[in-house]
């Protein structure tokens, strides 16, 4: 996070010889000096350290330094002051002040003072950031899969986590875009930074503005205070756009701009501030069908589009299912202290054999109001929504049909030949359309049919397309 340093002085001179020796590039420098307007200025203002003549305090001045202290940004504040009384020194320390420096000191002095408040001040939010932080961190590992596509993805992601340049994660609603993003920030070089995830989409357009590039006060009816953006909360760090492509196409031309030059400039103020931040942006929709359409910016999406890293769902790769279920279980158990409850095989058939269009969300909310549900020490069918426990059912009387040789009975060995047949040819031609979203002419040609084939063979096992194509 970058520092925001305050300066409220009423002594040009000295003011001027602090502006010009704090030039440290993880500093933002406000100054102040008209003794009418400087303690607005001053608790408006979002600062992290206050450095303030004693004289710009109004009376009563305890109660005042009391004020500063208690802002929402707990502010270190610096008190300068003329007196050379020391019974005036400790009553304003004694008030709060966290600092006390004598005017007449050194200007060297004086600079060197203040940079020491200013490393404290890095180390405490430093120890604030790891304090907030919870004891589960996401990880690529967490992503593990058997699945050959997801292994190769994986390997792509790995190459770039080092990187600092910027990323675009695509995949459907539910995939798991914000913890890769979690997971690549966090073994990055940037871990030792924030986090910081705005969604695009939840916010009207002006708030979404300040929430991103911040606001100075009076910026906008309502803005009583000054408030910081997320770029300059994530400086140094990852900052995690999710559902870019809903941002509004002039919000879209700022951001383009900052990843350009690496500066923001808060609503209502035409002072840059220099920032260092990794962008990751997430998106469910087609990005260059929007573009195509005018609806996002094709340079953004070109500088977004460094590297593309698109999650396969869940869907296409089922067979990840039992290990995303048994690490679940195993969050569970950290999370709740609880004895952990094994899934019944049956369980375990329905949770393969569903599509998930929720994908892993779905996955993991499924498991956890069976977790809730539960009274055995097992998850069975019945602990599963319906919709679940309806699939696993039928899988269980489709399995037993083959297995049990009574059902043969009356049947030829062609019949029971046929019966398979089928139904390996329906799961089939609905994973082919799955992948294809729908898309007749892809899904024949993979499949090595002709359309009108595929057609013919959609219309016997009763297959729509227009259910595949719902989860472009």
């Amino acid at each position: 996070m970058l520092i925001r340093l305050i300066l409220c002085i009423d002594d040009k001179g000295i003011l001027k010889h602090l502006k010009q020796s704090l030039t440290e590039t993880d500093l933002f420098l406000e100054c102040y000096s008209h003794p009418h307007t400087v303690w607005q200025k001053a608790i408006r203002s979002c600062g992290d350290v206050i450095v303030i003549s004693k004289s710009l305090i109004p009376q009563p001045v305890d109660i005042n330094i009391d004020m500063l202290n208690d802002l929402p940004e707990r502010p270190t504040t610096v008190i300068l002051h003329s007196d050379e009384d020391p019974e005036a020194q400790a009553q304003l320390v004694a008030a709060g002040a966290d600092v006390v420096l004598d005017m007449g000191i050194s200007p060297r002095s004086m600079v060197e003072a203040i940079q020491t408040v200013l490393e404290s001040r890095r180390q405490y939010v430093e120890s604030r950031l790891q304090g907030s932080r919870s004891d589960f961190r996401p990880s690529i590992a967490d992503f593990g899969s058997k699945s050959e596509a997801m292994r190769i993805f994986l390997q792509e992601v790995r190459r770039v986590t080092s990187s600092g340049a910027p990323l675009l994660v695509m995949g459907e609603t539910g995939v798991g875009k914000e913890h890769l993003a979690r997971a690549i920030h966090l073994e990055s070089p940037r871990s030792g930074a924030e986090f910081v995830a705005v969604n695009t989409a939840a916010l009207p357009d002006q708030l979404l503005e300040s929430e991103l590039f911040g606001h100075t006060e009076g910026a906008f009816t309502g803005a009583t205070r000054a408030r910081r953006g997320a770029f300059e909360l994530a400086h140094h760090g990852t900052l995690f756009l999710d559902e870019i492509g809903e941002m509004p196409i002039h919000l879209q031309t700022k951001l383009l701009r900052v990843l350009q030059d690496y500066e923001v400039k808060q609503l209502g103020s035409e002072q840059p501030i220099w920032v260092d931040v990794r962008v990751i942006a997430a998106t469910s929709n087609d990005l260059e069908e929007q573009v195509r359409l005018k609806a996002f910016r094709q340079d953004l999406f070109y500088r977004l589009n460094v590297v593309p890293l698109t999650i396969p769902p869940l869907r296409d790769r089922t067979e990840d299912i039992p290990i995303l279920a048994e690490k679940f279980l195993e969050r569970w158990r950290f999370r709740s202290g609880q004895e952990i409850k094994s899934l019944s095989p049956d369980v375990l058939d329905a949770l393969c054999h569903y599509d998930w269009p929720g994908n892993v969300r779905e996955l993991f909310n499924v498991l956890e109001r069976a977790l809730l549900l539960g009274e055995d020490n097992r998850i069975e069918l019945a602990n599963l929504p319906q919709v679940l426990s309806n699939h696993g059912n039928r899988s269980m009387t489709s399995n037993a049909n083959q297995q049990d040789p009574d059902h043969w009975i009356n049947k030829s060995l062609a019949q029971v030949l046929e019966e398979n047949v089928e139904t390996t040819e329906r799961r089939y031609l609905e994973a082919t359309l799955r992948r294809t979203q729908g898309r007749i002419g892809q899904a024949a040609e993979a499949a090595g049919i002709s359309p009108r084939s595929l057609y013919m063979k959609m219309k016997k096992y009763g297959i729509d397309k227009k259910a595949f194509k719902e989860r472009l």
